[in-house]
């Protein structure tokens, strides 16, 4: 709960020895930032379209996106697909064109959507024909934007009023604050009116695609320019560079940066390689928390419970934080259910399977902790607790559950702890 309290706070910590842009937290009125609101916007914008996506094929999408995210007239547009500058957009162009708008898609899958754009059988996408594409895509936009409108718009008045927008909020949102319905009308909104019209929205999302996250994506470089020094930087900002330094170089040397155009057909290997790299640092990890804890005279059920399952859990922490701002909140939340189901169900039997099965003895292992079945069963109860938390705040994510959580979290490391005293330490 802290760490997302102060979540902001960290990513600035980071980005400042990368050099990039960053924001203060306590430069805001009644508790708030530009970039907060931007935030928010930015997830409502990404919500609606999701929404207007709906069920499309591969290339109703990545025409929805097109239309949504680049701007300009469609020469303009074109020119800037067509790397080679021939007139021409080849599979290979049309590759980089899907990465770019969210939507890579396998060797196969550019074929198909080539042929499709092909109206004249060339093999390649001329002006024309990627007009007529884009022309398409609009018009897709167009109506299915005004069909969302009309379902939202419930009083059939031509206007979504603070009531309707709420409701549009929440079905594109996990959660909203207070205040966050007349920020969205009123960025909407072209005058002083808390209503809007269609073509006010329409306006807006055609011409306002959040503008911020364009300029970041534009930012983005390889991972290795993270191995040059901060520019303009202080010297614990360069403490911080050259700690880090040789993993970042272990891992760009290692591991193929599949965000980089034509990178995208090693992503096999780029996960080969994290997970490897994963299982090494873990194993650095969990030795030296050992070390640690024989040294300190700390327990190692505190060790476990505490400093190893935080260490593995922020990561999943900061993944969400990440996914929620970009408006997947389900992804969010299931992220952090997920991987607690894959480390119990994977994590620690496959480990067990392959020792075992290995021809050597023992054939066996032995779990050296007292009263695991009362463990599990007090594991599964705060399991029961949360899903009715959640039942009970309507399935929506708000401070109240999370205070919950922290609760039953303390709640049930303090009965842990408890059972295992009388501590037994290595001398």
């Amino acid at each position: 709960v802290l760490v997302m309290k102060y979540s902001d706070r960290m990513h600035q910590w980071v980005l400042k020895g990368s050099n990039r842009k960053v924001f203060d937290v306590d430069d805001a009125s009644n508790g708030r930032t530009e970039e907060c609101k931007d935030r928010r916007t930015s997830s409502f914008r990404v919500g609606l379209m999701k929404l207007i996506m709906g069920k499309s094929t591969i290339l109703e999408r990545a025409g929805i996106e097109l239309v949504s995210k680049l701007h300009g007239d469609v020469e303009t547009i074109f020119k800037s697909v067509d790397e080679s500058g021939d007139g021409f957009i080849d599979a290979k162009e049309l590759s980089n064109l899907f990465t770019k708008l969210n939507c890579p898609q396998t060797e196969k899958g550019v074929i198909d959507a080539l042929e499709e754009l092909d109206l004249n059988g060339d093999g390649q996408v001329d002006l024309r024909e990627f007009s007529k594409w884009y022309e398409r895509s609009e018009s897709r936009v167009r109506s299915r934007l005004k069909q969302t409108f009309d379902i939202f718009d419930v009083d059939k008045s031509g206007t979504i009023d603070k009531s309707e927008m709420r409701d549009l909020l929440n079905n594109l949102t996990c959660t909203i604050e207070e205040g966050d319905v007349m920020v969205a009308i009123n960025d909407i909104s072209t005058g002083l009116s808390d209503q809007i019209t269609y073509e006010e929205l329409e306006t807006w999302y055609l011409s306002k695609w959040n503008k911020k996250e364009t300029e970041d994506s534009d930012e983005d470089g390889p991972v290795s320019e993270n191995l040059k020094p901060p520019k303009d930087g202080g010297l614990f900002d360069y403490v911080k560079w050259a700690v880090a330094w040789p993993i970042v170089a272990v891992l760009c040397l290692t591991i193929p940066d599949v965000r980089q155009p034509g990178q995208a057909r090693y992503c096999l290997a780029s996960f080969l390689m994290s997970i490897t790299w994963i299982g090494c640092f873990t194993y650095v990890m969990v030795r030296g928390a050992e070390v640690i804890g024989n040294t300190l005279g700390i327990p190692m059920i505190v060790m476990g419970l505490v400093f190893l399952a935080a260490g593995t859990s922020v990561p999943d922490l900061l993944s969400s934080v990440i996914v929620a701002r970009m408006g997947e909140g389900d992804m969010a939340v299931s992220s952090s259910l997920g991987s607690n189901i894959f480390d119990i169900t994977v994590g620690l039997p496959v480990p067990w399977m392959i020792y075992c099965l290995w021809p050597s003895k023992p054939n066996t292992i032995s779990i050296e902790t007292d009263g695991i079945d009362v463990s599990i069963l007090v594991l599964l109860g705060m399991l029961v607790c949360i899903i009715v938390a959640i039942h009970l705040h309507g399935w929506k994510m708000t401070k109240s559950l999370g205070a919950i959580m922290f609760i039953l979290y303390f709640v049930y490391l303090a009965v842990a702890v408890m059972r295992q005293l009388p501590f037994t330490t290595c001398t």
